[in-house]
């Protein structure tokens, strides 16, 4: 028999809005000691310099994590003109600097080739794995790697604000995996002028805004109190780009068995992915075929 694991079997998530000089895993083992719950998890991970939306997964709702990740994710961001460094952000050491400053007009113009479908280097100080390391731990090590360019989606890139010379002001919606560093590195080399982000806040992520996340310091006030517990979100927020489709309560009954289960769908394609739910409840995540759901990913709440 399995050893059982400590804490509340609680589902669901909980929006923070994550303060700067902290890791996204630290304020997950924060929530996750505030809730006392079993399992926890989040839904992409910020450098511990950026700011703004950590959606934090509890229980079955880390089982919707892959979706709110898959999600569009809107960034604002400061790039410094004039300097590049080594972890394309503030935190790294300056590599080299250059007096050339880009008008505004210059800025809008170069912005239009980062929009849309573009391959995008991710930073040396990065989580990507080479050959079984972390391209961070590579970096830090002394040595530089040759990066494969990734694609990625980037549906919106616009100039908000030029506060001075040496700093542009951008907020940028994407798809999953963007490096905002790698946007700031590479514009600042497209103008000729170099470039590293400054400072970074997430703003939403899906269904999810930071302008509804807790702070720190509401997060410890709250601890081990019902009032926390009052800010959780339904776990099936993580499914909202999902189509939902009703099961029968024998088509849930053969869902939770991890069998296919007959649904009510409507103007859904065969074979597209869905979750079916019961009495607004998600039972399983699933394949969409001929009047019945193949599960997936099966919820198991009580």
């Amino acid at each position: 028999m399995g050893r059982k694991r400590k804490g509340r079997a609680i589902s669901g998530w909980l929006l923070v809005d994550k303060p700067a000089g902290v890791t996204s895993t630290s304020v997950v083992n924060k929530v996750r000691w505030a809730l006392q719950a079993q399992k926890a998890g989040h839904a992409g991970t910020l450098d511990p310099a950026a700011t703004g939306l950590l959606a934090v997964a509890l229980g079955e709702a880390t089982k919707t994590v892959p979706y709110i990740t898959d999600a569009l994710k809107c960034y604002r961001f400061r790039v410094r003109l004039g300097q590049s460094t080594t972890t394309d952000d503030a935190e790294g050491t300056v590599l080299d600097s250059s007096d050339l400053r880009p008008s505004d007009d210059e800025i809008a113009a170069a912005l239009g080739a980062f929009r849309g479908d573009i391959a995008q280097v991710p930073p040396q100080f990065s989580a990507v794995k080479v050959e079984g390391e972390r391209a961070y731990d590579i970096a830090r090590a002394g040595e530089e790697m040759d990066l494969a360019a990734r694609a990625l989606w980037v549906e919106k890139l616009d100039m908000l604000a030029r506060p001075d010379p040496d700093h542009v002001d951008l907020e940028m919606v994407c798809g999953k995996g963007g490096y905002v560093r790698s946007i700031a590195r590479d514009l600042g080399a497209a103008l000729g002028c170099l470039g590293h982000v400054a400072w970074l806040r997430r703003e939403w992520s899906g269904p999810f805004d930071a302008s509804e996340g807790l702070s720190m310091e509401q997060i410890d006030a709250m601890a081990h109190s019902p009032e926390l517990d009052s800010h959780i979100r339904p776990l099936e927020l993580g499914l909202a780009d999902l189509p939902e489709l009703p099961a029968t309560p024998e088509g849930a009954a053969r869902l939770r068995n991890g069998n296919p289960g007959m649904v009510l769908a409507s103007g859904v394609d065969y074979g597209a992915e869905a979750w079916a739910s019961l009495d607004g409840h998600a039972v399983a995540v699933g394949r969409y075929k001929a009047g019945e759901l193949h599960p997936s990913r099966v919820f198991v709440v009580s």
